[in-house]
Order: C-alpha cells, then structure tokens, then sequence
C-alpha cells in the first residue's frame, strides 16, 4: 500500500463507511461536507490506495445456527516457514475458523472459530489437535460478547 496524506474529509469518509457500509454517497458526502461526485472519487481512491479491503454484511451467528464462538490457542511443533504457512492453509480450508493470526509469545496461532454447538466445538477441538505438526491447543469458549467493533478507531482529525 503507498502512502497517501489524509485529509479530515478522507477521515471522515472512512470512519463512516466503517460504521455504515451500506451508507449512500450522497450522505456520505453530505456527512464529509463535500458533494457527490467528489466524494465518490474520494471513496475509489480510498480503494486504490488499500485503504478499504473489502464491503460484507455482518452477519448474526446465532440465527444462522452458530450458538458458540471460541478462540484456539495453537503450538506447533516448528516454526519452519514450511510448516507455518502449510497451518495456515489448513485452517484458510476450514469454513468454521474465521480468522487466524500468528502469535508472538507462548503460542503460534490464534483462531476465532464458530461451532453449532458444544459437541460440534468438540468435534473442532478434536480435528485441531490432531493435525499435524499441532503439539497443543487449548481452547476458550466465549460466553458474552460485550464490544466487537470492527476495524479501527478513526479520529478524524489527521495527526502530524
């Protein structure tokens, strides 16, 4: 990604695209105190410059059958290139690990996974541990959720 300058409108325009990304251009224009058109040329290279990754719905796990979230903490038995990106196409083949983060520190992945259940989360558990070149992983089951917000915090003030 270059480096591009924001400006307070560039600001504004990201961090209401991040809380409404179903926002119309005209509001969004209005909200950044420009017109449409320009707003609109705002947003494209906002895109082009790899500000904004990509549009989705935030979906409700819980409707859709996904009555439980937890985290897995991985340890692998190598931290060989070879077998760190062949875990994580691993887990990018599993629809029920939502995201994967290397880690520093006394474990070498992080996933957020959505089970049906506890015997399905189980049933994950089980095939996690036996993949290969997996030595431990120890689970946490989520039980409320009290803040998820996406992305970032935006001031929209640009800093120095």
């Amino acid at each position: 990604m270059r480096r591009v300058k924001l400006d307070r409108i560039d600001l504004q325009i990201l961090k209401d695209l991040q809380d409404n990304g179903r926002i119309t251009n005209v509001e969004l224009a209005r909200r950044a105190g420009i017109s449409a058109p320009p707003c609109l040329r705002r947003v494209r290279a906002l895109e082009q410059a790899g500000f904004i990754r990509d549009y989705h719905a935030e979906l409700q796990a819980e409707a859709l059958g996904f009555d439980v979230l937890f985290y897995a903490l991985v340890g692998l038995d190598s931290q060989s290139e070879l077998v760190l990106s062949g875990f994580e196409r691993l887990a990018a083949g599993w629809p029920e690990v939502r995201e994967c983060h290397m880690a520093r520190g006394p474990h070498d992945f992080v996933l957020k996974l959505v089970a049906r259940n506890t015997a399905h989360e189980n049933e994950l558990t089980t095939k996690l541990t036996a993949a290969a070149h997996v030595v431990k992983v120890q689970t946490i089951q989520v039980i409320r959720t009290a803040k998820a917000l996406p992305g970032v915090p935006i001031e929209t003030e640009p800093r120095d």
